[in-house]
């Protein structure tokens, strides 16, 4: 159901194998999602690229992401704009996600150890914000660091479910939406 062909490119050029641990590696083009280690896992490639195609990047834009994880959103993203920031809390996570960012020869990605929830103000403002875990409310700070125009794409707890969330910031202010029902490990 992904019409983006550039989303698609990016999932084309970008091989999950090298984002999932070798206990799970002959499943890792499946459409599932995977244990990656740290009780945390790789959202399944339909989910990846939903959350890139709602987006509508252009190529041009500055991107900050909330969580890294295995790295594999983190070179997709690569793929489809000029720069990607990502913000991961796990060590292990993000030194494994570096090294294999590395190995793929990906340039445009800055990564950094710390708490998402306050994004990386360094960098602000962002054309487009994409959050890899949900929480009980959109942190602040992430809206704060919206560029005129920016978007931000984060899974909001709801009830005994999430519901994935779509802020823009506008002349008026900032704009909100509801996309859907997803499911993201907590931030």
């Amino acid at each position: 159901g992904i019409a983006d062909l550039s989303v698609l490119r990016a999932v084309e050029l970008t091989p999950r194998h090298a984002f999932v641990p070798t206990g799970v590696r002959h499943r890792a083009y499946e459409d599932a999602a995977l244990p990656i280690g740290n009780g945390q896992t790789i959202s399944q490639p339909s989910q990846h690229a939903r959350y890139l195609e709602v987006l509508r990047l252009s190529g041009r834009e500055r991107v900050l992401e909330i969580g890294t994880g295995s790295g594999y959103q983190t070179v997709l993203l690569s793929h489809l704009v000029s720069q990607v920031f990502s913000v991961e809390r796990i060590p292990a996570l993000l030194q494994t996600a570096r090294e294999v960012i590395q190995r793929l020869g990906v340039k445009n990605v800055s990564l950094l150890l710390g708490d998402g929830t306050v994004g990386w103000r360094d960098y602000a403002p962002y054309d487009a914000i994409l959050v890899s875990a949900a929480g009980p409310d959109v942190p602040t700070p992430l809206l704060e660091q919206l560029a005129p125009g920016g978007r931000l794409l984060v899974p909001v707890a709801r009830g005994d479910g999430q519901v994935l969330r779509m802020y823009r910031r506008t002349e008026a202010g900032i704009e909100a939406s509801e996309l859907g029902a997803v499911r993201f490990v907590p931030l």
